[in-house]
């Protein structure tokens, strides 16, 4: 019987699921960033690595579910505004983006960021320079929005009166 080398050990980070994960935090970051901002986290890779547009930066409408309570049947609830674009960069790479509203520019560095991120050489820079800080501002602004919702909580009681 030929002899089998053993399968090689997967870690965490090399499993889909957290790869997965990985580029999920990336695309919301990247999506809840405003167009300025992320521009200006772009800056650090100044200048930015030729690249084909493979799509244009193009806006179109996307149709948004709905579920009452979040379980029960789905509606259709409204349309939304998107953009979409993808990269290539030039050593075959592909990024791609899709954010709400019109921002050409912003779909266009989005779809840039996932191309570099997806870059083995560059994914730590990326993490570091772009994902990092936009993931912090995300939070704090969550925090603010939290802490400003929780200031206006009313708390409802019954009283028992002693009416006989």
């Amino acid at each position: 019987m030929p002899h089998q080398a053993p399968p090689p050990s997967a870690s965490p980070d090399d499993s889909p699921d957290a790869s997965t994960e990985a580029r999920r935090r990336l695309m919301a970051a990247l999506a809840t960033a405003t167009p300025d901002r992320l521009a200006a986290a772009l800056a650090p890779f100044a200048p930015l690595p030729a690249h084909e547009l493979v799509r244009a930066p193009e806006t179109g409408l996307v149709m948004v579910r709905g579920r009452m309570g979040g379980t029960g049947a789905p509606f259709n609830l409204g349309e939304v505004t998107v953009t979409r674009c993808v990269v290539r960069l030039e050593n075959g790479i592909a990024g791609s983006s899709y954010v709400m509203g019109r921002s050409k520019q912003k779909a266009l560095h989005a779809a840039l960021v996932d191309a570099l991120w997806q870059s083995p050489d560059l994914t730590e820079a990326v993490e570091r320079e772009i994902l990092a800080p936009l993931a912090s501002e995300a939070e704090a602004a969550d925090a603010t929005v939290r802490a400003e919702t929780a200031a206006t909580k009313v708390d409802f009681f019954t009283m028992v009166r002693g009416d006989d």
